[in-house]
């Protein structure tokens, strides 16, 4: 009479795969197998290495040990599937009533090890009756059906099980992780409502502003432009004026409004950049320029490295002033006249900016008009030859102000000595136009074309109102950071809020009244310092 004997086998089956590392696919399938009595001693006995020994379909010889070995290096040989699982029943069902307490324990122990449910093995009464334990499979419907599924956004990975070789969520943890994730999702759709708010609020915004500034374009063309002189300073142009002049007009308003003094020609341009191209030429066939007439030391900083320098760093996220940009030659030709033009001056660092913006808005020529007569007028003389007398003035003037408008800020900036040329140098060299984003800077050039350099100290003590609480926080370095880069997100309804705040009033005296008596003050200053008058 036959026994049964436990055997496993590898072999090729179908329905039953699994993908090898080399693109082989093999099957592991498990066998029992009945083999007669007199072929091999009873295959469950406690004798022997692993209790007994058995013989495959092949006729090969093994022991219970050797099969429970095989069985684990196949649990553990990649990860378990739904096929494997599946034997676990049958094997179960045949060895309940077969397998010794000895080779049951160590079947017990290897599925333990390779985290396949024990109690699989046997029905939950028998499972309780051989172990003592109850039997507490994990609840099927929240076991992931397909194994081959890779989770392809947040979703499939909060909402699916854990891998196979971790233990399963419970009832509790999926409930929760489902909850956290309704939150998510309802935060998400919260801010993606609150966004497409805000973008419908600054469409709407915008296309107020295009429609404000298609009609303010029909009325400086048809009205303001060819009674100039007439209107200019009218109280409906200067209103019109401080809302931001229309880019189409915006170049001719501003050559108007900042005049030709200098009454130079697109003539004379041409003479004194042809002075530049020759100029560059002997600097390029040389290496050097020395001028043997004895020129100004201004005048031989401003060399053809310098001027190329400055104009790689002039607008650098437009990318058409750097070399091979549309207005590069234009900008570098420009400079190169004025440096001509402009002995006494020279090259500055900071010219570059405010040649660019004219670039912008006007022909070669006219920039080249408007740059050179807006770079005469005082204030910009005296920051552009570096007069520190009169740019200590102009500090002081502004200072006035500053107190006058934001006393608590102003003390904040005394107790750390934090001086205004720390700043406003920067902010004047270059119009703003380095320190505000384009568009901006160009709104604050439209009203200092109205009102002249006191706009220019007027937008400075806006800036500081604008974000005066956050310097008041600050200590001496960071707030010397702060200006120096100003945040980019500045927008100019809140900045332009900010300068009509500012009163450029102080004891009923404006901006040049109270210049005036500063510069009184420091020549009486300067006097009674004088060796003679004090003796």
């Amino acid at each position: 009479m036959g026994k049964d004997s436990l055997c496993v086998t590898s072999s090729p089956a179908e329905g039953v795969s699994q993908e090898s590392e080399g693109g082989d696919t093999r099957a592991a399938t498990f066998s029992l197998r009945k083999t007669e009595a007199a072929a091999s001693p009873a295959p469950f006995s406690a004798a022997g290495n692993g209790g007994g020994t058995s013989v495959d379909g092949l006729g090969r010889t093994s022991s219970i040990g050797d099969s429970l070995a095989t069985l684990e290096t196949f649990f553990q040989k990649g990860q378990r599937n739904s096929n494997q699982l599946s034997i676990v029943p049958l094997v179960g069902n045949y060895l309940v009533k077969s397998l010794p307490e000895r080779i049951f324990r160590k079947l017990l122990k290897l599925f333990n090890r390779c985290e396949i449910p024990a109690c699989g093995l046997l029905n939950q009464l028998e499972y309780e009756a051989r172990t003592g334990r109850t039997c507490k499979p994990p609840p099927q419907s929240l076991r992931r059906k397909n194994f081959e599924f890779e989770p392809l956004s947040t979703t499939a990975l909060i909402l699916e099980d854990r891998p196979s070789n971790l233990p399963a969520k419970s009832v509790e943890e999926a409930l929760r992780h489902r909850q956290e994730y309704d939150e998510m999702v309802a935060e998400a759709k919260k801010r993606e409502i609150k966004e497409a708010h805000k973008r419908k609020k600054i469409m709407k915004e915008r296309f107020k502003q295009e429609e404000n500034i298609a009609n303010a374009m029909v009325i400086w063309i048809n009205e303001i432009l060819p009674n100039w002189e007439v209107m200019r300073s009218t109280r409906r142009v200067r209103e019109l004026w401080w809302q931001g002049l229309p880019p189409s007009v915006r170049g001719k308003v501003w050559s108007l409004a900042v005049g030709n003094e200098l009454n130079i020609t697109p003539e004379l341009y041409e003479i004194f950049l042809s002075r530049a191209k020759e100029r560059w030429k002997s600097f390029s066939e040389t290496s050097s320029e020395n001028d043997t007439e004895g020129v100004f030391v201004a005048d031989r900083e401003a060399s053809l490295e310098l001027i190329k320098l400055d104009i790689s760093r002039t607008f650098p996220s437009l990318y058409i002033f750097q070399k091979g940009g549309p207005y590069h030659d234009v900008l570098h030709s420009i400079l190169g006249a004025y440096t001509c033009y402009r002995p006494d001056v020279g090259y500055v660092q900071g010219m570059s900016f405010i040649a660019a913006v004219l670039i912008l808005n006007l022909e070669e020529a006219d920039a080249f008009i408007a740059f050179a007569n807006l770079l005469n007028k005082p204030c910009q003389l005296a920051f552009f030859r570096v007069d520190h007398s009169m740019m200590l003035k102009y500090f002081a003037t502004f200072e006035v102000f500053f107190e006058e408008n934001l006393s608590k800020l102003f003390l904040h900036f005394k107790s750390y000595s934090l001086t205004p040329d720390i700043y406003l140098i920067d902010w004047i060299f270059t119009l703003y136009s380095k320190s505000l984003p384009l568009d901006l800077a160009c709104r604050v050039w439209d009203v200092f074309c109205r009102d002249g350099e006191e706009f220019l100290f007027r937008t400075g003590l806006g800036i500081l109102r604008l974000y005066e609480d956050i310097l008041l926080q600050m200590d001496f370095i960071h707030i010397a950071q702060f200006l120096t880069k100003l945040p980019e997100d500045i927008t100019s309804e809140k900045l332009f809020s900010c300068i009509a705040a500012i009163q450029m009033q102080n004891s009923t005296k404006k901006w040049t009244q109270v210049f005036a008596s500063v510069m009184k003050d420091i020549k009486e200053g300067d006097k009674n310092n004088t060796p003679a008058l004090k003796s």
